[in-house]
């Protein structure tokens, strides 16, 4: 159920975009073991006056933000992040120029399926990895 937001500076071609989605959502397969066509993404572009980064990054910085159900270990945090570094560099990207925010709620803070609570529904997949 992860909900991924993508901040950049405006200017990436769509195929780029497209890929930034992809590589992300691999990354949560893989680390997190969501299914592979649970995807809710959306990519928020910024004109390069509104959009500051640190020192020593380039206009490539991207900010990767995903909300999702507590309860994933520090390890499958860690190959989330890692799994998205690796994506950057196999697109020609630099990883220094990322900043992943994962932001975990519990799923009672979750309204789902028609408003359901998210910890009364059975979610096919195991959120404790």
């Amino acid at each position: 159920m992860p909900i991924v937001h993508l901040s950049l500076i405006q200017g990436r071609k769509q195929e780029e975009k497209k890929a930034l989605l992809d590589l992300v959502h691999q990354a949560l397969v893989e680390a997190f073991g969501i299914p592979e066509h649970d995807r809710t993404q959306r990519i928020t572009e910024y004109p390069p006056e509104d959009f500051e980064f640190p020192p020593g990054k380039s206009a490539a910085y991207l900010v990767v933000e995903i909300s999702a159900f507590a309860g994933r270990s520090p390890e499958a945090k860690g190959r989330l992040y890692q799994k998205i570094a690796q994506g950057l560099t196999s697109l020609g990207q630099d990883p220094q120029d990322l900043m992943i925010l994962l932001n975990e709620q519990p799923p009672v803070n979750w309204g789902l399926r028609g408003g359901q609570r998210g910890d009364q529904i059975a979610l096919g997949f195991e959120v404790k990895v």
